[in-house]
């Protein structure tokens, strides 16, 4: 199961946190490190923080969009300490029950786990990409945690969780077979053109209408029968109005 989970990077600043999710990973099983960007890399300062984990660096796979990495995957969980964007709540997982969600449902497909800049964090639209948030408690005074602490925390929850449900998770097969992302993203993109050809989104004005359905359908998770089901309703919508 670690070996389907997936730890990504986008736009890393400086390198040696790279090294350092690399050792963090390694420490606790985990191996597919994904890279969306990063500002340097390869780089010293990343190979030396590695340590010991030189392999998980140099096996580390490079993508352009945080889209392409994760575009095989069927689970997407967000880390950020924002709980509500565009005036929208989101659903949030806290690090245990996030490392659950993950070690369950590698079982069918890849899943990720996607830390943001080091300044910044995920921005409103990678944010929207993911099913789940998760955060880590910390005192609300100061909830600062270091991108690499982060890394090594969430990566401690999800193999504490593996050792401690090892053979329920062998035994309990999930019971639905969700959508791959490029799946869920060209769903996207044909609701958008269905509901812009019936003229409820306006180009010029599209507003947060897909805004607030992508939260609505990704808090939904339709499995994949059921989203070829909403793709075939959308066709029939599209034929319909090119009639009229």
């Amino acid at each position: 199961m670690l070996q389907n989970i997936r730890i990504i990077l986008i736009n890393t600043f400086h390198p040696g946190n790279i090294g350092s999710a690399a050792r963090a990973m390694k420490t606790m099983g985990l191996s597919d490190l994904c890279l969306v960007s990063p500002q340097r890399f390869p780089a010293p300062e990343a190979d030396s923080m590695a340590a010991g984990a030189l392999d998980v660096l140099e096996n580390a796979r490079l993508f352009e969009t945080l889209d392409e990495a994760i575009a095989d995957c069927s689970l997407v969980i967000g880390t950020s300490a924002r709980t509500r964007t565009h005036s929208f709540s989101r659903p949030m997982l806290d690090a245990e029950h996030c490392a659950e969600q993950l070690l369950s449902e590698s079982q069918q497909a890849p899943v990720a786990l996607v830390f943001g800049q080091e300044t910044m964090g995920l921005t409103n639209s990678e944010l929207e990409k993911c099913h789940f948030h998760t955060s880590i408690d910390a005192n609300p005074e100061y909830p600062v945690l270091n991108v690499a602490s982060a890394i090594q925390i969430l990566c401690y929850e999800i193999y504490k969780a593996s050792l401690k449900e090892a053979d329920s998770y062998a035994n309990d097969k999930p019971e639905h077979a969700y959508p791959l992302n490029k799946e869920l993203e060209l769903f996207y993109e044909h609701l958008e053109s269905t509901l812009t050809d019936i003229n409820f989104i306006i180009k010029q004005h599209p507003g947060l209408v897909m805004t607030r359905l992508r939260r609505f359908f990704n808090r939904a998770r339709p499995e994949a029968k059921e989203l070829s089901m909403l793709r075939g309703i959308l066709g029939a919508v599209q034929k319909s109005a090119k009639k009229q």
